[in-house]
């Protein structure tokens, strides 16, 4: 069974960092992309005289689709060379940049964030996996970290970026700006990633096969759990840090700039570490994902309190992406497209639940009661580690006495 992207190939780039580098460019110019309104959506929504709630769809909508076009990009590539496909997907995203930014109505403005999710879904899908491709096996690790550093790049520099242009020169050019980046970022994968030819074809039956996997289907809840306890908290940082640590509104950025900070931190070591011990790094960062809201709750009422937790948080999730991407190519070694789509989906929907059903428990309960959900989300998630590592012991286990003890 050979699929679109296999890891035994070995590297394929002449200059593989250069090559890695451009992928995770890629990888921060899509989230920069994706959660550009957030800093903007005051005016947004004065500019297209909308609500501020309506203009958050320009946030959840391309999020949700990500979810579906993740698999379907895959499935509808087919044979053709990654490379191709990769490049596609960035002039795609220059044009749902511009159109952004020429957007006169939120019904212009929504078409181009569906692109925008389009986007999401087929870079993260083709990107997730390509470490194995560009760089040696012992450097497998490094290389995903480098892609999967794009995530907190863009929360640290590209985001508030956006915002700061928006503040000073309107939101359009915010939007127009990451065109031009994006534009270049095109500009360099055509001339420093090589040639990604695909093995064979995803199909539907081989992604119905895939979903039957158990190791995959434990690093699709992991995913499930992770992401939704931490978006279903970090949805309400902002009032968390005023009314729970008592910051002045002016310090939000501050603390964000060094939550981003901390999760550049947590990515490349979790990156480096999965490598070798994947599921003992997924237990950190669940245990780190519960400690959390704990230490919100209980110790995170001062200045100095609140700040810590900040940066144990940063560290935690931080390493959530690349310790679950090595997972999944883990579980699916022959099949790396096929597991980073459904990564990617359940990923997304993460996002989704994570977030909508914060708002809702937030609303009825506080934002304590959010916390506590939360922080059983993250519970759950470690048990699962630890039951899964268990498993895997005695398996290991079970093997050792039957090779010597053959009977």
């Amino acid at each position: 069974m050979s699929m679109s992207l296999d890891a035994s190939e070995g590297p394929s780039a002449e200059r593989p960092w250069l090559a890695v580098t451009a992928v995770g460019l890629a990888t921060f110019s899509i989230v920069t992309t994706e959660m550009l309104p957030v800093g903007l959506l005051t005016p947004i929504a004065d500019t297209l005289g909308i609500s501020a709630g309506t203009a958050s769809l320009t946030i959840s909508l391309p999020a949700l689709l990500a979810a579906l076009f993740a698999p379907l990009v895959v499935i509808a590539s087919g044979g053709m060379d990654r490379r191709r496909i990769l490049c596609g997907l960035l002039g795609l995203l220059v044009i749902a940049n511009i159109a952004s930014a020429l957007a006169p109505s939120l019904g212009w403005m929504l078409s181009a964030r569906v692109l925008v999710g389009f986007c999401m879904g087929g870079i993260w899908a083709i990107a997730g996996g390509l470490a194995a491709r560009l760089v040696p096996g012992h450097a497998v690790g490094l290389a995903t970290s480098i892609i999967f550093g794009g995530v907190a790049a863009a929360s640290v520099l590209g985001v508030p970026l956006g915002a700061l242009i928006g503040e000073f020169a309107g939101w359009r050019w915010a939007f127009a700006s990451m065109a031009l980046f994006s534009g270049l970022v095109l500009a360099l994968h055509l001339g420093v990633i090589p040639a990604l030819p695909a093995v064979g074809s995803a199909t539907v039956r081989q992604f119905l096969e895939q979903l039957g996997n158990p190791k995959l289907q434990v690093g699709l809840i992991l995913t499930l759990l992770m992401v939704a306890s931490h978006f279903m908290a970090f949805t309400f940082v902002r009032p968390l840090l005023i009314s729970v640590s008592g910051f002045d509104p002016y310090w939000i950025g501050a603390m964000l700039f060094a939550y981003g900070i901390a999760g550049m931190v947590g990515n490349f070591l979790a990156g480096i570490v999965a490598a070798r011990t994947t599921a003992r790094t997924l237990t950190a960062i669940s245990l780190g994902l519960l400690l959390t809201p704990v230490l919100f709750l209980t110790a995170g009422g001062s200045h100095m309190g609140g700040a810590a937790v900040m940066l144990l948080w940063g560290l935690a999730y931080g390493g959530v992406s690349v310790g679950l991407m090595t997972w999944m190519m883990r579980a699916a070694p022959r099949a790396v497209e096929i597991a980073a789509a459904l990564y990617v989906g359940a990923f997304n929907v993460g996002i989704a639940l994570g977030s909508w059903t914060g708002g809702q428990v937030a609303d009825g309960l506080g934002l304590a009661g959010n916390l506590w959900l939360a922080c059983g989300l993250a519970a759950a998630a470690l048990l699962l580690t630890l039951a899964d590592g268990l498993r895997e012991q005695q398996a290991k286990t079970s093997d050792r006495r039957t090779f010597s003890d053959p009977g």
